[in-house]
């Protein structure tokens, strides 16, 4: 077995090493999420964290990890009787992105239980993770039917395994701790609330941490062992901290006043639900025994208020999580009965990480990135009333670029899906074979059985009963009658948007009103679980200013700050859309695209721009990629070149107002193929 880094030799880090050391102390605070950029040290804080962890008693033989004075009842090796148990090491379990249903909850044996009415069991991850810790790595990219299970035990302390009517059913209490990268894409609300805590990380700027970071690595890959010893004093007495502060925290008292603080400034920044208030009080009676005292305190609220609170502030899938201090001091000590100033530095309060890095290690701010004010927007000259002209046709379209404008308010749109049936990722957008849905039909298995058709397996088994000796009422069962469900549910696509930037969309309140269009499409695929990708075209050139992601949030960044100016090279749109495409349908053939093509129409520059955007689309036609144009054109005299385009690429074509889900313009419209040629 490899020896782990220490956590005492993490250099700076003390919001993450205070959020994980806070769930030691009191695993009722819900588990940590860690949020920032790649080689941030996430992965190696929480695996350090395993060897602090104190040592749990456990039933011996158990699999599933019973409490040697309190077994559980319904403990699939069970009963057990209360007596003596062992003791063994906390255990840190990781989740696998790609992990399956079976390897997180565990396999039941389907064809035993049939034949032998014999609940077979082969324990999960979730069966592991009890009394210790569940780790996800890039917990954003699970998949969504991992995440309600992750939900449901989280929320029951408990798992069940239900195949067919025949139910098994464990204890998983763990301590949930997942970390990711903001820039692959958000996590959903429900398993984001799940978290008790949040903390952001980054690399530090200075140069001397950054040596320090990199002497110790360096260090501990020459020799893990040496290095490891070197920190045995301070690891010790780190553990040390955590049991003491252990068996401290059921004499910490949480004061009345203590408790409207945490009640008012859940109140004050708006968090849905009660869960935060909850939150916060533990959280802040663990910062008590944290630091050694049976009381908390104003700057134990302070600091708990900014460990659990950011990231249930967010309003929409583009907010980023913080917290306002300024309006956080106001609101405690408006609160407080003796009008005290909170002071988060103070000595022995609870926002302070463990001693042990020296004087090397100043503390980093780790709320930077989520206090950093609005950026204002240049505002442009509007032009005056009635002289806004569309340019003609083949004209140039438009001067120098211009500066961004906001996007408009965002909108529910209609539904837009690709047809036909798919096999990609689990999602919300369009129909697709899945492992979850409805039951569509029956097939011989392909591979291990997952999800049994009950009635079709009966039905196969049925003939073969006189032959096989069936004398009792039992089926006899032979593992080529087993049938797998064939079901139908929803993928997630890639949806690439494709943005006319050039001059004649540069009207101000055209280009607010198709910036909030695109961001209202772009909520829509975060919801819908899709992969999003952004390309702009002007000028003289397209640009992929996104490169397909499931970040949908630096898609809403990128949009906001799009400038707009110049001709309209719709072909070179095309082109470039065609080219990511392509490349996409290597790297992920399962994942099917849906191209989103916003524009007015206006084809412009070079020699017969129309002719070649149409042959452009065509393109996409020949790949049978699914299509929509949102049409863009505004003012009395109108074109219908949208539409024509549309009509090229094999899709169809919406305004900008029938893309709204409570339009009454027309009928929801979903992507269609051309069938022009099949006739």
């Amino acid at each position: 077995m490899s020896t782990p880094y220490p956590f005492t030799a993490i250099v700076g880090q003390d919001d993450l090493r205070l959020g994980l050391l806070l769930n030691a102390v009191s695993p009722a605070v819900g588990g940590v999420l860690v949020r920032g950029e790649k080689g941030t040290a996430k992965s190696t804080a929480v695996r350090a964290l395993a060897a602090l962890m104190p040592e749990v008693s456990v039933v011996p033989g158990c699999r599933f990890s019973c409490a040697p004075d309190a077994p559980d009842p319904a403990c699939p090796d069970g009963p057990h009787e209360a007596g003596s148990g062992v003791s063994r090491a906390a255990r840190t379990v990781e989740l696998p992105v790609g992990a399956s249903e079976d390897r997180l909850v565990g396999a039941l044996d389907i064809e035993r239980a049939l034949a032998e009415g014999v609940k077979a069991f082969e324990p999960g991850l979730l069966a592991d993770a009890h009394r210790g810790i569940l780790y996800v790595d890039e917990v954003n990219l699970l998949h969504d039917h991992l995440v309600d299970l992750l939900l449901d035990a989280a929320a029951m302390g408990a798992s069940y395994v239900e195949r067919e009517g025949v139910s098994v059913r464990h204890a998983a209490r763990f301590l949930l701790v997942g970390t990711m990268n903001p820039e692959e894409g958000e996590l959903r609300p429900q398993l984001l609330d799940r978290f008790g805590l949040t903390v952001e990380v980054a690399a530090s700027r200075e140069t001397d941490l950054r040596v320090e970071v990199v002497r110790r690595r360096l260090a501990y890959d020459d020799d893990p062992a040496a290095f490891a010893a070197k920190w045995a004093d301070e690891e010790g007495a780190l553990r040390a901290r955590i049991v003491a502060a252990r068996a401290l925290l059921p004499q910490v008292g949480l004061g009345d006043g203590a408790l409207r603080q945490i009640a008012a400034t859940c109140a004050a920044f708006e968090v849905d639900g009660m869960r935060a208030d909850i939150v916060m009080a533990r959280t802040a009676t663990a910062l008590a025994a944290w630091a050694g005292r049976t009381d908390v305190l104003a700057e134990d609220v302070r600091q708990a208020a900014l460990l659990a609170l950011p990231h249930r502030r967010r309003r929409n899938p583009f907010d980023a999580p913080g917290l306002d201090e300024d309006k956080l001091d106001d609101t405690l000590e408006q609160n407080s009965g003796e009008g005290e100033d909170p002071d988060p530095d103070g000595p022995d309060g609870g926002g302070r990480p463990p001693e042990g890095d020296g004087p090397d290690t100043p503390p980093q701010g780790g709320d930077g990135a989520d206090d950093t004010p609005e950026q204002s927007v240049p505002e442009q000259s509007v032009p005056e009333q009635g002289k806004e002209q569309e340019p003609a046709q083949g004209q140039p379209s438009g001067g120098g670029e211009q500066q961004p404008v906001r996007s408009g308010e965002p909108f529910r749109t209609k539904m837009l899906s690709v047809p036909g049936l798919g096999e990609g990722a689990a999602g919300r957008r369009s129909r697709a074979r899945t492992e979850h849905g409805r039951t569509t039909g029956a097939r011989r298995p392909q591979g291990a059985l997952t999800k049994l058709h009950l009635a079709a397996t009966v039905q196969a088994a049925a003939p073969h009963q006189r032959a096989r000796g069936r004398s009792g009422r039992g089926l006899v069962v032979r593992r080529d009658d087993l049938r797998q469900a064939v079901r139908e549910g929803r993928e997630g696509n890639l949806v690439l948007f494709v943005v006319d930037a050039s001059g004649s969309m540069a009207a101000r309140q055209r280009m607010t009103a198709v910036k909030g269009a695109v961001l209202s499409l772009l909520m829509d695929a975060y919801q819908r679980r899709d992969k999003v990708g952004l390309i702009t075209f002007r000028g003289k050139d397209a640009e992929v200013v996104l490169p397909p992601t499931s970040s949908v949030d630096a898609a809403a960044a990128r949009l906001e700050m799009l400038p707009t100016g110049g001709r309209t090279p719709v072909a070179a749109g095309l082109l470039k859309a065609h080219d990511v495409l392509r490349v996409e349908r290597l790297r992920d053939p399962s994942r099917r695209p849906l191209l989103v093509v916003v524009t007015d129409g206006r084809a412009t520059g070079g020699p017969e721009p129309v002719a070649l955007a149409a042959r452009a689309a065509r393109l996409h036609e020949a790949d049978g990629t699914a299509s929509v144009v949102v049409d863009c054109e505004s003012g009395p005299v109108r074109l219908g070149l949208a539409g024509s385009l549309a009509g090229e690429l094999g899709g169809t074509a919406v305004t900008l107002d029938e893309l709204r889900a409570d339009s009454i313009a027309g009928l929801v419209k979903d992507v269609q193929y051309n069938n022009r040629r099949a006739a």
